[in-house]
């Protein structure tokens, strides 16, 4: 049980650092992108491109997709519950477990399913943006049935560290 939790947790945590590089250059990438308009404006020149603009839509949507898995490995998504850090942790750790087992494992497996078949449709057709010098569609859409399939890992690896700290009383360190 430890080592595929420790296991999908280290999966997680290096596509959560790649994240980080992706991070920085959605920045650089949006940073040249408004530089380059407003100088080629004032050169009469468009030094800008719509492949610009998608890059960093892709590059947010990467982070976006990688690193679910990663808030939800460092309990950092968002929780709107008044009553959840009223708790004891073992009744935190059965409420987590709960609903893992009954939203968020269920929810993926959706996410994969719903994006299969698009994703593959994109594939077979090569995909690419209906912008001019748009970027193709295909690669990024990926990404999408990818995320899923990595939260679902994850939701896993906590169902694991959940039922051993339930089980234990005590984390399961990985």
């Amino acid at each position: 049980m430890k080592r595929i939790a420790k296991t999908i947790d280290r999966i997680t945590r290096g596509f959560a650092q790649a994240g980080f590089w992706l991070l920085l250059a959605m920045v650089l990438v949006g940073a040249f992108n408004s530089i380059a308009r407003y100088a080629g404006r004032g050169l009469g020149v468009n030094l800008s491109s719509n492949a610009y603009l998608e890059l960093q839509w892709y590059l947010f949507a990467l982070v976006f997709f990688l690193g679910g898995a990663y808030v939800l490995d460092k309990n950092a998504h968002v929780r709107v519950d008044i009553l959840y850090d009223r708790v004891s942790p073992k009744t935190k750790a059965w409420i987590d477990l709960v609903g893992t087992l009954l939203l968020l494992i269920p929810f993926c497996i959706f996410g994969i399913w719903m994006s299969y078949s698009p994703v593959l449709d994109s594939w077979m057709r090569l995909e690419m943006s209906a912008d001019p010098n748009g970027l193709p569609r295909y690669p990024i859409k990926t990404v999408i049935p990818l995320g899923f399939l990595l939260l679902l890992l994850q939701a896993v690896s906590q169902v694991l560290k959940k039922l051993h700290f339930i089980k234990h009383g005590k984390e399961l360190l990985s």
